[in-house]
C-alpha cells in the first residue's frame, strides 16, 4: 500500500483528494493546521479507517513534518496546505506570508531531508507535488489562456504568496533536485467546499432568500473546475508527471460571474421554490467591487491533456447541478460549517 503525506488534507480540495486516495488504496497521513476552513467533518467517512492517519499540525513546525517523514515513509508528500481567500488575504495578508510562504519553505527543507536519506530506488521513485492556482499569473483581457510559460503577475496579497511559494518549489528543484512538480488550477467547486467560496456562499444565501452580493458589475470571468476532476489531474500528475515540471489544471468552462449566480438561481428555484414565489434572480445585488480584482482567467490545459492524458470528465452543467444538489442533500454538514466564526459577512472590501 502506497503512503502519502498529505497536508491541508481537512480543507476543501485536500479533503476531497484524502477521500479519493483512500478510497483508492492510499495509505494517508493527513496533515492540517485546522484553521478556519478546516473541517474534519468532511472526513467523517473515514473515522476508523486504518489508511487514514489525521495529525493535527501545521506545515510551518519543521520538527513535526520531519517526525511524520521519518515515522511514516511516505513516497509521495501531497501540499494543499495554504491560506486561500483573497478576501480575507486584503484584511490580513500576514497569515498568508507565514503560511503559503514561510510554511511552505519549512515543508520543502524538512522534505529535501528525508528525502536525501532515502535508498536509491525510493528515492528516484519519491515526488513532492505542491498544489498552486492560476491567479499567480494575474489577469487577462478578453482573449487568451494561462499557460505555463505565462509571467507571474500577482494582484493580491493571497496570489502573491502563492507566486512566492510555486517559485520556491522551483528553486528546492533547481538546487538541490527535489523531485518537485507544480499545478495552477482554476477555480474548483463542488462537494465539502467552504462558504466563503461564490458557489457556497450564492447556495447559503439562496436558500435563506438573503440577497446575492454581485461584485462590480458581475462580468468577471473564471474558468470552472469540478473538484473531482481536479483530483484526478493531480493523480495524474503524480504518476506520470516530469520531475520539474508545472501543469496548468483548467475545466474549459469559462463563465461570467453573473452567469453562475443565475445558474445557481434556476437550479434552486426548480428543486426548493421559495415560499413567496418569488424568482431568486431577483435577490441579486450589485456590491462595491473587490480591490485589485482580476478580470479574467483561463487556463491552457493541453499540456497536462497531451502528455499525461487528463481531460475534465464534468461539463459545468453537469458538475453545477450535481452541486448544487450535494449542499441541499447535506444541510447539517453546512449548519457545522457555519457554527464556527464566519457568518456569511462581506470581508476584503477595503483596500
Amino acid at each position: 500500500m502506497p503512503t502519502w503525506l498529505v497536508t491541508g488534507g481537512a480543507g476543501f480540495i485536500g479533503g476531497n483528494f484524502v477521500l479519493d486516495a483512500v478510497a483508492r488504496g492510499i495509505r494517508v497521513i493527513n496533515l492540517d493546521a485546522l484553521t478556519y476552513a478546516g473541517n474534519l467533518d468532511t472526513l467523517a467517512s473515514l473515522e476508523g479507517n486504518a489508511a487514514h492517519v489525521f495529525v493535527h499540525g501545521d506545515i510551518g513546525d519543521r520538527a513535526l513534518v520531519a517526525r511524520l517523514l521519518a515515522e511514516h515513509a511516505p513516497d509521495a508528500v501531497v501540499n494543499f496546505a495554504a491560506e486561500s481567500h483573497v478576501d480575507r488575504s486584503i484584511d490580513g495578508p500576514a497569515a498568508f506570508v507565514q503560511t503559503n510562504v514561510v510554511g511552505t519553505l519549512a515543508l520543502l527543507e524538512a522534505t529535501r531531508d528525508y528525502w536525501r536519506a532515502l535508498d536509491e530506488g525510493k528515492r528516484d521513485a519519491f515526488r513532492f507535488l505542491h498544489v498552486s492556482t492560476d491567479e499567480v499569473y494575474g489577469s487577462l483581457g478578453e482573449t487568451g489562456k494561462f499557460t505555463e510559460l505565462t509571467p507571474f503577475a500577482p494582484n493580491s496579497p493571497y496570489s502573491a504568496s502563492k507566486a512566492a511559494s510555486d517559485h520556491l518549489v522551483r528553486a528546492f528543484h533547481h538546487t538541490y533536485g527535489l523531485p518537485a512538480l507544480t499545478t495552477n488550477c482554476s477555480n474548483n467547486y463542488g462537494p465539502f467546499q467552504f462558504p466563503e467560496k461564490l458557489i457556497p456562499l450564492v447556495i447559503a444565501k439562496a436558500l435563506a432568500g438573503e440577497p446575492l452580493p454581485i461584485y462590480g458589475d458581475g462580468r468577471y470571468v473564471r474558468d470552472w473546475l469540478h473538484v473531482s476532476d481536479h483530483c484526478a489531474a493531480i493523480n495524474a500528475v503524480l504518476e506520470r508527471g516530469r520531475a520539474g515540471e508545472t501543469y496548468n489544471v483548467g475545466g474549459d468552462a469559462e463563465r461570467e460571474n453573473i452567469v453562475v449566480v443565475q445558474t445557481i438561481c434556476a437550479l434552486l428555484d426548480a428543486r426548493k421554490p421559495l415560499s413567496d414565489g418569488r424568482a431568486r434572480e431577483s435577490l441579486m445585488t450589485f456590491v462595491k467591487d473587490r480591490p485589485g480584482h482580476d478580470r479574467r482567467y483561463a487556463i491552457d490545459s493541453s499540456k497536462l491533456r497531451g502528455e499525461l492524458g487528463w481531460k475534465p470528465a464534468a461539463t459545468f452543467e453537469q458538475g453545477i447541478a450535481q452541486t448544487v444538489d450535494w449542499y441541499l442533500e447535506h444541510q447539517p454538514w453546512v449548519r457545522r460549517v457555519l457554527d464556527g466564526s464566519y457568518r456569511l459577512e462581506r470581508i476584503g472590501a477595503a483596500a
